[in-house]
């Protein structure tokens, strides 16, 4: 175990690097390890991780998706998404099915708990999407919204 140095202070979220002053990516990335923070907490007595409640989402959203599909729009590995889809099928929050044409292909939907489940987290994350825009105007929230998508949608491999 080390011991902290006295004489050096980590600045708190907010100040120094960690605050304005920091580079984007990084507040980006503070930003989103403090809001899973929130969303771990919010949902833990429901069992549920924020990991998990993205694979519940997408795939009440686009039902039918492969693993690696599921696993591409929850942002998760495909390994990662193998053992959520495992627990959560454990749970009895998912039902797998063959698919109708592929054999060997399994159909995953959520099962009618997972989605009582699901409606459960929805009415959490809600919340803490509302404090998450709190102080924001409406119009302050779309610029939000369209500069994080455009983070996300910026192809900058051939620069």
């Amino acid at each position: 175990m080390r011991k902290s140095n006295p004489h050096s202070s980590i600045p708190a979220p907010g100040e120094g690097k960690r605050g304005e002053e920091g580079y984007l990516g990084y507040l980006l990335r503070q930003a989103a390890g403090a809001h899973r923070l929130r969303m771990d907490r919010a949902l833990g007595d429901l069992g549920v991780t924020q990991p998990q409640f993205a694979t519940l989402t997408m795939l009440a959203a686009y039902p039918g998706l492969s693993n690696a599909d599921l696993a591409r729009l929850a942002l998760l590995t495909p390994q990662t998404l193998s053992v959520i889809v495992a627990n959560l099928e454990r749970a009895g929050s998912l039902v797998r099915k063959p698919h109708a044409v592929h054999g060997r292909i399994q159909h995953i939907d959520l099962s009618d708990s997972g989605r009582a489940l699901l409606r459960a987290c929805r009415e959490r994350v809600n919340r803490l999407e509302g404090e998450l825009t709190a102080g924001l105007s409406a119009e302050d929230e779309r610029i939000v919204r369209r500069w994080l998508v455009g983070v996300a949608t910026t192809d900058t491999a051939g620069d």
